[in-house]
């Protein structure tokens, strides 16, 4: 990613990676090289929830690949905005993640990600045997690209 400043001059901007993490998939997406879009990137599948070992191989050698320097990691709290059994183990998720990158990890809430996923691959005619996957790389679009809206809004606000 390259930022002009106001110099003229450019710097190099590291990509947010989002992450859907659910009971045996990640979905991963990946900011495009300009920060303007998500992009659904792939699903890391396991064959139980807490073997983990191999999900986070993964993961770091994407954050390598792709020059990450966030994460973005659905919050999935109740539709109430409540705290479930899912959120917590998201949770532990996310803190073991930023301990083994030493990078920032930013809990976002996903409410809803994956019908909103569900949807588009249906809008996108994709059939149901290979939606499931899918559904979890582009649940972590979403994810990522509210993240991202969110924080356009907030840069904006400030410079207003």
């Amino acid at each position: 990613m390259v930022d002009i400043t106001e110099t003229g001059l450019t710097k190099k901007r590291m990509r947010i990676m989002g992450l859907d993490y659910g009971a045996k998939t990640v979905g991963v997406a990946v900011s495009d090289p300009l920060g303007i879009s998500a992009l659904p990137l792939e699903t890391v599948f396991r064959r139980k929830e807490n073997h983990l070992r191999r999900t986070f191989a993964r993961i770091i050698q994407l954050i390598d690949e792709y020059d990450i320097g966030t994460i973005v990691v659905g919050n999935p709290l109740h539709l109430d905005g409540g705290i479930g059994e899912r959120a917590k183990l998201t949770q532990e998720f996310a803190d073991r993640l930023a301990e083994r990158t030493q990078i920032e990890v930013v809990m976002w809430d996903e409410r809803q990600s994956t019908a909103y996923a569900e949807r588009e691959l249906e809008t996108q005619q994709v059939r149901g045997q290979d939606r499931k996957q899918y559904v979890d790389q582009v649940a972590a679009a979403f994810i990522l690209q509210g993240y991202m809206d969110y924080m356009k809004f907030k840069e904006e606000e400030q410079n207003d």
